[in-house]
């Protein structure tokens, strides 16, 4: 079967590496010019399996309220006259209740582990070098309360097969030293050896070329601006190409354009509940090995993510639900930079951070869209949020399974089953 895959991103890619190893004919369509250069391009690193609560919890809206005068907020609602931005701040929620929070972690763990053991099983296969680093994620807590509220959702990580342990700040400067200048300020941790970090960008590049030498297809620089329909079924996408205006057919179609897939299924009547999150993230030199970190690390109190990709430091996070615009907001860079140099004086230069901003496309209950649309022949793999790069390879695994009329190896409540 002939497979059109709409979007070049981590998600599109590692897509279209599972659709093609089940034997089907992959084209990828991507308006920019390389793989992963949009959302894909500088995220936080982390594969995230068990430290993955939902940002929509019981603990969240007097949250939210609070940080609606903050410029420099974790999470930044920005009001606008978009009645998607208000439908879907509603729905949020509505998702903020202790079952409906408790339900989404199962979600997120169950894809999550899945998906890490997708990738170890493609990298075992491949090669594929992508600075990544098996030394675990520790989740650090500056703020007592906000650490006695992790207990529940570890308890439910816990009963879901992850190995997450709560540790005292000793205990969390051990396994990570360069936590050391912040010691007396760490209310507790919880630590988790089997998560994982990586360059996300390097890894959709370079399986991208994996793709391309196993047969896929690419259309770079194509936008895509439409379907042609007919009753259930699409009869093709339609493309603008260096100014030509074109109609792609195939048998089948993957909607993978991540906040923009909101967007495009508007226009055939099909409703996805994803707004962007716009994301922060700075990418420095390492200035000193000893005072550097391996582990990859979440600052709860800041929302932020640190990863080591090789000599670099990437520190990501925030979220402000302003649109689709991508300007960099200089107060949010800002205060990135500040708190990591505050964390961790001696890591890296610091004044040296190129900064980065991309979309996130987030669904109120943080859980994608993975499967078949109300259209026969058109199937979902987008709404992924801050995870994108942690649910990426169980997500494709998934979908090539559906698409090729199988039953995918994770509990998961996929679309249109």
């Amino acid at each position: 079967m002939h497979i059109l895959v709409l979007g070049a991103g981590v998600v599109g890619i590692t897509t279209a590496w599972f659709l093609q190893k089940q034997g089907h004919q992959v084209t990828v369509i991507d308006r920019q010019n390389l793989a992963g250069v949009e959302t894909s391009y500088a995220n936080g690193g982390q594969i995230s399996v068990s430290h993955a609560e939902p940002w929509a919890n019981p603990s969240a809206p007097l949250k939210v309220l609070k940080w609606l005068t903050q410029p420099d907020a974790p999470l930044l609602f920005r009001p606008k006259l978009d009645p998607a931005q208000w439908r879907w701040a509603l729905s949020f929620l509505g998702e903020c209740t202790s079952a409906k929070a408790a339900h989404n972690i199962r979600q997120m763990v169950n894809l999550g582990t899945y998906s890490r053991d997708q990738l170890q099983a493609l990298r075992k296969e491949t090669g594929l070098q992508y600075d990544h680093l098996e030394k675990g994620i520790l989740h650090f807590y500056t703020n007592p309360a906000e650490f006695d509220g992790a207990r529940e959702p570890t308890r439910i990580m816990q009963d879901l097969g992850c190995d997450r342990q709560i540790i005292d700040a000793n205990r969390a400067v051990e396994l990570e030293p360069a936590l050391k200048p912040i010691r007396d300020r760490i209310a507790g941790a919880t630590y988790t050896a089997e998560d994982e970090s990586g360059d996300a960008r390097k890894f959709t590049q370079n399986l991208a070329k994996l793709c391309a030498e196993a047969g896929v297809e690419f259309r770079y620089g194509t936008e895509v601006v439409g379907f042609d329909q007919a009753g259930d079924r699409i009869l093709g996408v339609r493309t603008i190409h260096e100014g030509h205006h074109e109609t792609l057919r195939a048998d089948s179609y993957v909607l993978s354009l991540g906040s923009f897939s909101a967007i495009l299924a508007r226009k055939i009547g099909l409703f996805l509940n994803i707004y962007p999150a716009k994301g922060y993230s700075i990418t420095v030199p390492v200035r000193n090995e000893e005072a550097a970190f391996n582990v990859s690390l979440t600052d709860d109190e800041y929302k932020l993510v640190y990863s080591r990709l090789g000599d670099r430091l990437r520190v990501a996070g925030t979220a402000e639900l302003s649109g689709y615009g991508r300007e960099l907001d200089m107060t949010r860079c800002r205060a990135i930079v500040r708190r990591s140099a505050e964390v961790m004086p001696e890591a890296a230069y610091w004044d040296q951070a190129e900064f980065w901003t991309g979309l996130r496309p987030a669904t109120p209950s943080n859980v994608p869209y993975i499967g078949k649309s109300h259209f026969a022949n058109l199937y979902l793999n987008t709404g992924h949020g801050t995870l994108g790069w942690t649910h990426s390879c169980g997500s494709a695994a998934a979908l090539a399974d559906i698409v090729s009329g199988r039953k995918p190896g994770v509990d998961f409540t996929f679309t249109g089953l």
